[in-house]
């Protein structure tokens, strides 16, 4: 098997007050896990008095992960996989969407890029979304 896999680092803005719904923000991480055709082995998910959430999702492929600040209306989220059959970008815009973000800065990251030395590398692209009208 390849060791490449994909890393995907999202920084999302203007998220809506489900980022500080401990559960429903597992629920949602979970789903995205399985949206993205993975296998979730392990779910651990905490409240940080007084709003903030941190959470993971251990999978085959490797993991979700996130953390936010509600108050700011701002989640961090990671998601790497790895395997020929994950789809990390479906779980991406599942999460994404599910949060009401507004913007994101997403830098994805091509892991264990190998030209044949068994030397590895990585490569990475970054953009910015503006995924729904900012209200005037």
């Amino acid at each position: 098997m390849s060791p490449k896999g994909y890393h995907f680092i999202v920084e999302a803005s203007g998220c809506g007050g489900v980022i500080g719904q401990v559960e429903r923000l597992q629920e949602i991480l979970v789903e995205a896990a399985k949206r993205a055709n993975t296998q979730v082995w392990s779910v651990s998910f905490h409240r940080f008095p007084p709003y903030g959430v941190s959470g993971v999702v251990v999978i085959s492929e490797s993991h979700l992960s996130v953390h936010t600040w509600p108050e700011a209306q701002y989640m961090a989220l990671d998601i790497y996989t790895c395997g020929e059959h994950s789809m990390p970008e479906v779980a991406v815009k599942y999460v994404l969407e599910q949060v009401g973000a507004a913007h994101t800065h997403i830098t994805e990251i091509t892991r264990g890029i190998d030209d044949g030395d068994e030397i590895y590398y990585h490569s990475f692209i970054t953009w910015e979304e503006r995924l729904k009208e900012e209200v005037e």
